[in-house]
C-alpha cells in the first residue's frame, strides 16, 4: 500500500471546469481502459462550466472531484436522463489519475456517489460499463454491491483489439 495522502472529495462546481477537462484529457491515454483517446473531450471550459452548474442542481446527476493540494486528481459522476421513463437510472463514470492509484480513492469516490444516490428521490438503479480486463475496477464495483448483468462482446476497441465490456448494476 502507498503512503497516506491528504485528499478532499467534494461535489464539483463550475469553477472546476478547466481542471476537470485537463484531467480527462490527461487520463484518456494513461491506460487503455478509457473510452476516450487522444481525440480529447471535445468541449470548451465554458461549456463544461455550464454543464456543471446544471448538474449541481439536478436530482439524478452528480459529479464529485478528488483534490490533492487543490489539484483535481479524480472524478466520479452519475449521469441520469431527463426522460421520465428512464430518469431513475444513473450511469456511473469514474476516473483517477494513474499517479494516485493504490490509495483507495476509487472506493472512497464510489462510496460518495452511492451516498448521494441513496439520498436522491429519483434514482433507483445505478449502472456502469467496465472493460472485462479491468480487474481492479471490477473488484471495487463488486465489493460495493454491483452485479454483473451482461458481457458486451467486442464492446470497445483499443489499439485495434476488440475487447469485452461488462455491464454491471446496483439497485438502490
Amino acid at each position: 500500500m502507498s503512503e497516506a495522502i491528504d485528499c478532499i472529495i467534494r461535489e464539483a462546481i463550475p469553477g472546476d471546469a478547466e481542471q476537470i477537462l485537463e484531467l480527462l484529457n490527461k487520463t484518456a491515454t494513461q491506460t487503455g481502459f478509457m473510452t476516450q483517446g487522444t481525440e480529447g473531450v471535445g468541449i470548451t471550459v465554458e461549456e463544461e462550466a455550464k454543464q456543471l452548474a446544471k448538474i449541481y442542481d439536478s436530482l439524478n446527476n452528480s459529479v464529485f472531484v478528488a483534490l490533492v493540494d487543490d489539484e483535481i486528481i479524480g472524478i466520479a459522476s452519475i449521469n441520469g436522463s431527463d426522460k421520465p421513463k428512464i430518469e431513475h437510472i444513473g450511469d456511473i463514470g469514474i476516473v483517477i489519475d494513474k499517479a494516485y492509484w493504490g490509495y483507495g480513492l476509487g472506493t472512497l469516490m464510489m462510496e460518495e456517489l452511492l451516498l448521494w444516490a441513496d439520498a436522491s428521490p429519483v434514482l433507483s438503479r445505478l449502472q456502469l460499463q467496465v472493460q472485462e480486463r479491468n480487474t481492479r475496477a471490477r473488484y471495487i464495483y463488486e465489493k460495493l454491491g454491483f452485479k454483473l448483468e451482461a458481457i458486451i462482446e467486442r464492446g470497445v476497441k483499443d489499439d485495434g483489439q476488440l475487447l469485452n465490456v461488462c455491464l454491471m448494476s446496483k439497485l438502490i
